[in-house]
């Protein structure tokens, strides 16, 4: 189940176009809008801190100045320099204070004076490093902290001397808070978020509507081919949009329109040649009827004539026998191909079929030098046609006879709850690929120069053929050169039943190897 949930995007991405699409837009979506999302966040960063660190700056240098102003003007004969400092770094406090804008600590010999509460550590030692090394102001980010147990809150330090007398120097430092910068900042990353979001959403929604409007011409399309496939004809594509999604439904439009007209000749064609076969086997009957007593009448006197033309009569009426046959079957073919064969259906045992037929041929074995043996295994009474089902028995039983002289011929039928199946192997010259994959054409023979003692038509295989998809069941042909054929019959028990299995494996019982 897990697997399943697993592949489930992957079976998506491979059926399914409209998804592929959204996937894809989604993808190139999630990357343009994280770059350009980093980047305006960063840009706004870097405008909000830039803009805060001026203005900190700024600030710092005007109370500076001033503070520095007073220092060189007092007289330090008369007012202790430590008293001055620690005076203007509490004035400084308190306008700091004055809307929260900033607090002040300055360093004397004596302790830290400034903003009440303001714990020492908010000074990072990095700012005091660079006041050892240079004057001037400097500027870092930094955590104010405090002593009464307020939180901290992000800030920016600025940093600055203020020289006293005898050499002394007073650091001095500013903490601007920067919560409203980061909270301004928090604002427009919020915003960003969510526009990348909403964007998203609405770019998959696009992604998936532009899909659909695209798909929706070439699904009509295919739904128009099958139905085109199945037989309707008279289908026509919608012809709207613009020219693109226009030219597709007139192409396909005129598909249809030349694929009606090619069918309809080749229907006529068929029916040509179906009606020029069913006319001719019926126009030679009387004259074949005529040939065939005539034929009779010689060869019951053949006794009478010299060998030669004895052995005439013997021909003649041998080949007589063919050609009715041939015109029997080719009545047969004729009616298969125009639909108008049919079952008559009855409620037969297969293996008494088998066995009849069984015997109507040990005399042409026992002359080919073949001995027949049958397995019969399960159910084996069937809805079929005896007539057709002895007829394919015969026809499968004379070719394994004809074509394994002096070899065993093995009949195997078996049944089950939904089908019955009949198997005759033989271990005569046997069938290649390529043989067996024509052998039920009409007229094909594997080696026509070779002489037939039963003296087929050619078209027993293609009639047993057409007579078990009559039944709804199969005729599947298994050969090797040299190791003889097995041929497999398989019918449904209940007429008009789905086939769907066979009792009987497709290659015959040692050979699995072989067809691995």
């Amino acid at each position: 189940m897990i697997r399943r949930i697993l592949f489930a995007p992957k079976r998506l991405w491979g059926r399914s176009l409209p998804f592929r699409m959204v996937m894809t837009t989604l993808v190139a979506s999630v990357v343009i809008l994280t770059t350009t999302g980093l980047f305006l966040i960063d840009q706004s960063s870097r405008g909000i801190v830039a803009g805060k660190t001026q203005a900190s700056v700024a600030e710092a240098t005007t109370v500076v100045a001033a503070m520095r102003a007073e220092l060189a003007s007092t007289d330090p004969r008369t007012t202790s320099m430590n008293e001055q400092v620690s005076r203007l770094a509490r004035e400084a406090a308190v306008r700091g204070q004055a809307g929260n804008q900033y607090y002040v600590l300055v360093e004397t010999p004596v302790a830290l004076i400034g903003t009440a509460d303001l714990a020492g550590v908010s000074i990072p030692q990095t700012i005091r490093d660079a006041m050892n090394r240079q004057d001037g102001l400097w500027s870092v980010p930094t955590l104010i902290q405090f002593n009464d147990g307020r939180a901290a809150e992000p800030g920016l330090v600025v940093a600055a001397q203020l020289s006293g007398t005898a050499g002394l120097a007073y650091p001095i430092f500013f903490l601007f808070p920067t919560t409203a910068e980061s909270q301004t900042l928090a604002v427009v990353q919020q915003a960003t978020l969510t526009t990348a979001a909403i964007l998203l959403v609405g770019l998959s929604l696009m992604a998936y509507l532009i899909a659909a409007l695209a798909l929706r011409p070439v699904r009509a399309a295919r739904v128009a081919a099958e139905r085109l496939a199945a037989g309707h004809l008279d289908d026509r594509v919608r012809v709207v949009g613009t020219a693109d999604l226009a030219g597709l439904a007139t192409s396909m439009n005129h598909m249809a329109e030349e694929l009606d007209k090619k069918i309809t000749q080749l229907e006529d064609l068929s029916n040509v040649q179906q009606r020029f076969v069913s006319d001719v086997s019926h126009e030679l009957r009387t004259p074949m009827t005529t040939i065939r007593m005539a034929a009779e009448v010689i060869h019951s006197h053949r006794s009478g004539f010299d060998a030669p033309t004895a052995r005439s009569a013997e021909l003649l009426s041998a080949e007589v026998d063919r050609f009715e046959s041939l015109l029997t079957e080719l009545l047969e073919i004729s009616r298969f191909d125009a639909g108008a064969a049919v079952l008559l259906v009855d409620l037969v045992e297969v293996a008494v079929l088998t066995e009849t037929e069984i015997h109507a041929v040990r005399s042409l074995a026992a002359e080919a030098g073949c001995a027949i043996s049958t397995v019969v295994d399960g159910p084996t009474l069937a809805e079929v046609d005896a007539r057709r089902i002895r007829r394919i028995i015969r026809n499968l039983l004379s070719n394994a006879v004809e074509h394994g002289p002096g070899a065993p011929v093995e009949v195997f039928v078996r049944g089950d709850e939904d089908a019955v199946a009949i198997g005759v192997r033989d271990h005569g010259v046997g069938l290649s690929d390529e043989d067996a994959a024509r052998v039920f054409d009409r007229f094909w023979r594997a080696d026509p120069s070779r002489t037939r003692r039963v003296g087929g038509t050619g078209l027993g295989l293609s009639i047993a053929l057409e007579d078990a998809r009559l039944h709804g069941g199969w005729l599947d042909v298994w050969g090797r050169p040299g190791r003889g054929a097995w041929f497999r019959l398989t019918v449904p028990r209940r007429c008009g039943a789905e086939l769907t299995h066979s009792p009987l494996p497709v290659v015959p019982s040692g050979e699995e190897s072989d067809n691995a």
